[in-house]
């Protein structure tokens, strides 16, 4: 199975949208992944429910943070080059999206839901773009590790 695949399964089980992109790589990350569950948790529904940022690429950004991310705050240029690899993955999904908001991608037109998740249902699954934008951004985030090797 391959990440993309194995990213849509954890959505299906039950995960939200982040939690199912970082449990998808948690193979590559120094981190239990229940820890890793907990940690994307809140990025669900464009951030809690907020349908802002879209949470397949906020835990595109975790999994980028664990492999690449620098805890020196000091260092401008670490700080440089990690923007810019968030910017290079979430400009790509801008383009191939339209949007990185979640409301946009999911066609709504409020700005914030009620904090109380969707049932997940059969109607679920087949209404929403989810399960293909997370594909999307798990392909995109393998395509990244696989071309710009990370230290362990």
């Amino acid at each position: 199975m391959d990440r993309s695949e194995l990213a849509v399964k954890y959505f299906v089980e039950g995960h939200n949208c982040s939690q199912a992109i970082v449990l998808a790589f948690a193979d590559l990350l120094d981190i239990e992944a229940s820890q890793l569950s907990k940690l994307a948790g809140g990025f669900g529904g464009g951030i809690g429910r907020l349908r802002e940022v879209c949470g397949a690429f906020s835990g595109a950004v975790i999994v980028l943070d664990m492999l690449y991310g620098y805890d020196n705050y000091s260092n401008d240029e670490d700080k440089k080059e990690q923007y810019s690899r968030i910017q290079e993955i979430g400009l790509q999904f801008e383009k191939d999206k339209g949007s990185l908001i979640c409301r946009d991608l999911m066609g709504l037109n409020v700005k914030h839901s009620d904090s109380a998740p969707t049932p997940r249902t059969k109607d679920f699954y087949q209404n929403r773009p989810c399960p293909n934008i997370i594909a999307y951004v798990a392909k995109l985030l393998e395509d990244y590790i696989n071309n710009h090797p990370y230290k362990v």
